[in-house]
């Protein structure tokens, strides 16, 4: 079958199927028997994996072999995933301590498929595909196995469910399960959450429970790899801080956007994938010194976002001292120097047994210094770049935004200080 040539058989047949496993058997007709792309019978995830694991496989009744990788590549694997295990064997214990009473197993396989983790309990008797599957350092990656939701998960990064014959092998057809995405700070797929059943149906909502515990997963996986990171939490209502619902945001010492978790990119209304759109002051509406404040609050605060929606965020300081967040807050002096620094410190002076900068000249209040030094900075890259301001912003690593802001403030400071005429 030319499966690149799917489309629409003249020839009459069945329209409607009144029952899930009807529809499916009635796309798997149209699928591999009449070349027919079976649009609105499975989902369009399920028809992608068909074709994919059609060019790779060809006897769709074949025994599928469920081995486990070799055992040095396992320890690789486990050693390689050690962070997602850390984070994610609280979360697992529970969903497993929920699904005692039932006949489902809890599987954890890393971005290429691996199983790295699956729920203690045996399978029974009544279960042979799943007491071959749910095994440690099995491969259930759709190139092995074919069409399963860890699979598409592993190949999309996008969660589903793959229900009964919309597995690919016929071995499979009587297995349930549904799968979600867990990414790291890159953005990257770092492992795969299933819940898989076998000749049962669920008796709930698997999606909805999976993908609820993957995000807190992520989320745990996303604050546990920023080290070096300020952890912004926020969301409308502050009774959604510290639940699955909460947005993240993990801002690097030079002020940008390090990463987003799903929750945070919809409250901003889009990823930032551009550099210049991952400038914290351009998205947030905040500078970096206003966002280490929040740090020293317990409370969550009521802030306005850049786009005018009105949050209640809570910041951390992740790493041991927040050392560098210091050097790019306090010490603009250096060969790459920030011109946030004196900025924050217009705002809110640091007291001077805190401040490590010191007049050259005497014992000048440091604020002052800094306000000269950072005005200084900012005037001769401007003289360097012919007064652009987009060239002067992307050498000092600052918005445009801040740069109109700085000389805005300093226009309005020498209009005031000017003494009145006679």
């Amino acid at each position: 079958m030319a499966l690149d040539r799917l489309g629409t058989a003249d020839a009459p047949r069945q329209l409607f199927a009144s029952t899930p496993a009807q529809r499916v058997a009635l796309a798997r007709q149209q699928f591999f028997e009449e070349g027919v792309r079976p649009s609105g019978l499975v989902g369009e995830a399920v028809i992608q994996s068909w074709m994919r694991c059609s060019r790779t496989h060809a006897d769709r009744q074949r025994v599928v072999s469920f081995d486990a990788v070799t055992p040095s590549r396992l320890h690789t694997t486990l050693a390689r995933n050690r962070e997602l295990l850390d984070v994610a064997r609280h979360e697992l214990a529970q969903m497993e301590h929920m699904l005692a009473g039932t006949d489902c197993r809890v599987i954890l396989t890393d971005r290429d498929g691996v199983v790295v983790h699956v729920t203690s309990q045996a399978a029974g008797a009544h279960q042979p595909v799943l007491r071959q599957t749910a095994r440690l350092g099995v491969n259930i990656s759709e190139r092995v196995v074919g069409t399963t939701a860890p699979g598409i998960v592993a190949s999309t990064g996008q969660a589903c469910t793959v229900d009964g014959a919309e597995h690919y092998y016929d071995v499979l057809c009587h297995m349930q399960c549904a799968a979600a995405p867990i990414r790291d700070v890159s953005g990257q797929l770092a492992g795969v959450l299933d819940l898989t059943v076998e000749a049962r149906r669920f008796g709930f909502d698997a999606a909805s429970m999976v993908a609820l515990h993957a995000t807190i997963i992520e989320n745990r996986l996303l604050q546990a790899q920023s080290r070096d990171h300020l952890i912004l939490r926020f969301q409308a209502s502050p009774t959604l801080l510290g639940t699955p619902l909460e947005a993240l945001a993990g801002i690097a010492p030079d002020g940008t956007i390090a990463w987003l978790n799903n929750a945070g990119a919809r409250l901003l209304g889009r990823l930032p994938e551009a550099p210049d759109d991952r400038d914290v002051e351009c998205l947030l509406g905040h500078d970096l010194a206003s966002l280490l404040r929040l740090g020293r609050r317990e409370a969550a605060q009521p802030l306005r976002l850049a786009s005018g929606l009105g949050v209640w965020m809570q910041a951390q300081l992740k790493g041991t001292d927040g050392a560098d967040f210091r050097h790019a807050v306090a010490m603009p002096d250096m060969t790459n120097t920030r011109v946030d620094a004196p900025v924050a410190l217009e705002v809110q002076p640091q007291p001077p047994e805190t401040s490590p900068a010191v007049s050259d000249t005497g014992p000048t209040p440091p604020t002052e210094t800094l306000r000269e030094h950072s005005r200084k900075l900012i005037e001769d890259t401007l003289a360097a770049h012919g007064g652009n301001v987009s060239q002067a912003a992307r050498q000092l690593r600052v918005s445009r935004g801040t740069l109109y802001r700085r000389l805005r403030g300093w226009q309005d400071d020498d209009l005031g200080a000017t003494p009145p005429s006679d």
